[in-house]
């Protein structure tokens, strides 16, 4: 075979696995829109999210702001970062694997509020866990620091998750990104994948972690359903505030 028919069978072949590849996503948001009109009896709306021009000044919203707030910040963080060092030992920022856009699964930064064996320890706890999997939620949760308490009270754990922002794995505003892989979501939950996963979202502004997976994803879907700047704005305002409340200023 000549060097020229074998490029030819590489770009024939290339060609084919984008046109399968479009074929599957075509099949997934046909699967998305079905579950979707059973779910509210109502066609389905041309998401905002959609557009060149929202996700431009939503991308374009967060990189600012992230430049604004970092002056502000990376002070407070250094501070966290000592105060973690100091109280136990262990990484003071831990990387874990998250599911974002599309299901793609990426690594999220945040301050280790836990003691160092947390993980190990959670299969003795089991039997204190007061959501339905895939949750996991232990009141007064005995792996949780003493500087921990304070960080997870106040937010300021989520912090390094900026720097997921700056990168573009993560947005300001959001559903928050599971620790699961997306093969174990019902086919509705899908959903909350055509966006990217933010740091904050609806259902941190009104349940915080009172509230199950499945009613999670039903606020998360809510927020797709009317996403824009502005309400993305109110969402970024609601956090300061219970974040300024929760610590007691």
């Amino acid at each position: 075979m000549t060097t020229l028919a074998r490029a030819r069978v590489r770009f024939a072949g290339g060609m084919t696995t984008l046109a399968s590849a479009r074929v599957r996503r075509a099949r997934e948001m046909a699967t998305l829109a079905a579950a979707r009109r059973h779910r509210t009896g109502r066609r389905v709306p041309r998401y905002r999210h959609t557009t060149r021009t929202y996700r431009f000044l939503k991308r374009l919203t967060d990189v600012l702001l992230c430049l604004i707030a970092l002056p502000l910040f990376l002070p407070i963080g250094v501070l966290c970062a000592v105060a973690i060092w100091l109280d136990s030992p262990g990484p003071i920022l831990l990387r874990q694997q998250r599911t974002g856009l599309h299901g793609s699964r990426f690594p999220m930064y945040k301050f280790r509020t836990m003691v160092r064996n947390a993980e190990e320890l959670k299969p003795t706890l089991a039997h204190l866990n007061i959501l339905p999997p895939p949750d996991f939620k232990i009141p007064d949760d005995p792996r949780i620091t003493r500087v921990g308490r304070v960080l997870r009270k106040t937010s300021l754990d989520e912090l390094p998750q900026l720097i997921n922002v700056l990168r573009g794995q993560m947005s300001l505003v959001g559903p928050r990104p599971t620790s699961f892989a997306s093969s174990t979501y019902r086919i509705w939950h899908m959903e909350r994948l055509e966006v990217r996963p933010g740091i904050t979202g609806i259902w941190q502004v009104r349940a915080r972690g009172s509230a199950t997976f499945d009613e999670r994803l039903r606020m998360d879907i809510e927020y797709i359903d009317a996403m824009s700047p502005l309400l993305d704005l109110r969402i970024i305002g609601l956090t300061v505030l219970s974040m300024i409340k929760r610590s007691g200023v």
